[in-house]
């Protein structure tokens, strides 16, 4: 018992652990991220225990249920039959766990400050059950400096030694949902542990199921990497964004403005003009990263105008069904409005941070009537607790409505119907683009 409390044979008993999948792997929060990575560790032959607040959720993991548009049913049946993966409520069951990855949700406030309760309130819990010889993955995108100085004071606290009883790393998830190229399993990994020992376990684990893994110096550059991804997106969006803006203004397609400019094949980057940004990343990391500036001093100008510039398209969109109700005589107050789609990305059933939901709220409050068909989003609720149901997508309800508001481009939409049968569309998406015949009822963003 005495050689293992050799920090470096405690190292290499985990590795060894993880390399011959004798592991036991605990997964915090089975959400969009921590699911897809719990089935992904139990395919290579890892036992994984699910932990979840959510009873329904652990239920139904527990079922073989699949809740999750990227995890395959048959995959997540097959583990759950197979004993390798199963769910539970009692946090005291990650104290047995050899690996422990954080995936819980890290919202703003309502003034867009970063909310890490949720990692704070789970590191508390760790932190009863932690033990020599674990490794402690945060994944959930968060600020830099998160791991080092919120969460690693708070595991410290049990007298533990980071490096030398336990391992502690920050790997950012880069899921992205609905991307059938790009999986929880090819997509590579950034790594930035605590220490040299740290980054060392942390590797080691992730490259089992992972193809390629990389290392940086540290978690304060892995939660830097994260953040500066998604502000790049941010920003890029925001000025094609604004951009659309300015071709309404001036009477340009700003379609084909994108168009013609993506064929350079050097110096540019396709991004699409839209209602908005949505998903739990995009529209959170920018503000998570200026907020951290403003500690140094140092305000995020391109950042903070990006946000502004996309926080405002919801409203741009509104005007825009506003003006296409005045050339037929109608008033946005008591007009049929349809929308089409409200997740935040075609194809997926993902509602987070949608700008649809934005929308529908401001021509509500207007005084529209409104009502919305998605294929993936059969309900939601919204941000004042109001339940809306999807309506079947028919010739008369579409007839029926002053105007129709793409808002999401989904692929079972028969949008060839949508142009023949509508009065007036509002296309945020180009989702019409090959739609043959008579488009003149469709005003583009």
């Amino acid at each position: 018992m005495q050689l293992l409390e050799s920090p470096s044979l405690r190292e290499n008993v985990l590795k060894r652990k993880f390399t011959d999948r004798s592991a036991l792997i605990g997964v915090v929060g089975i959400g969009y991220v921590g699911l897809p990575l719990a089935v992904e560790k139990s395919k290579v032959g890892f036992t994984v225990i699910g932990y979840d607040r959510n009873p329904i959720r652990v239920d139904q993991v527990n079922q073989g249920l699949n809740y999750i548009r990227d995890v395959d049913d048959q995959e997540l049946a097959a583990v759950v039959d197979s004993g390798k993966l199963s769910a539970t409520a009692d946090v005291a069951s990650l104290g047995k766990c050899d690996a422990i990855v954080i995936c819980v949700p890290t919202p703003l406030t309502a003034h867009y400050d970063p909310d890490i309760s949720y990692i704070t309130s789970v590191a508390e819990q760790i932190a009863q059950q932690l033990r020599p010889g674990q490794l402690i993955c945060l994944e959930s995108t968060t600020y830099p400096g998160t791991t080092e100085e919120i969460l690693l004071p708070i595991l410290s606290k049990t007298g533990l030694v980071v490096g030398e009883d336990f391992f502690l790393c920050f790997s950012p998830e880069r899921v992205d949902p609905g991307n059938q190229r790009y999986t929880t399993k090819n997509t590579n990994k950034v790594v930035g542990g605590m220490t040299p020992a740290c980054t060392d376990v942390a590797k080691c684990f992730y490259e089992q199921t992972i193809l390629n893994v990389l290392t940086v110096s540290s978690p304060r550059v892995a939660e830097m990497t994260k953040v500066f991804e998604n502000t790049f997106r941010a920003v890029n969006i925001a000025l094609v964004n604004e951009m659309a803006m300015l071709c309404d203004r001036v009477g340009i397609d700003i379609w084909e403005v994108v168009e013609a400019a993506s064929t350079k094949p050097f110096g540019i980057m396709r991004f699409d003009p839209g209602p908005g940004v949505g998903g739990h990343c995009i529209p959170l990391d920018p503000f998570y990263l200026a907020w951290k500036a403003r500690e140094y001093d140092f305000h995020m100008r391109f950042i903070e105008l990006a946000g502004e510039i996309n926080v405002g398209m919801p409203y741009f969109v509104c005007e825009k069904v506003v003006k296409t109700l005045n050339r037929t005589s109608r008033s946005i107050k008591g007009a049929e409005i349809l929308v089409l789609g409200v997740a935040y990305k075609h194809d997926i059933e993902d509602c987070r941070e949608s700008p649809a939901l934005k929308v529908i709220e401001l021509l509500d409050r207007d005084g529209a009537h409104v009502e919305y068909h998605d294929p993936y989003v059969p309900s939601f609720i919204d941000h004042h607790g109001r339940q809306w149901h999807s309506v079947p997508l028919s010739r008369d309800a579409l007839e029926r409505a002053d105007c129709v508001v793409i808002l999401t481009d989904h692929s079972p939409v028969d949008y060839d119907l949508v142009v023949r049968s509508a009065r007036s569309i509002v296309d945020t998406r180009n989702a019409t683009r090959n739609v043959s015949g008579d488009c003149s009822n469709v005003v583009l963003l």
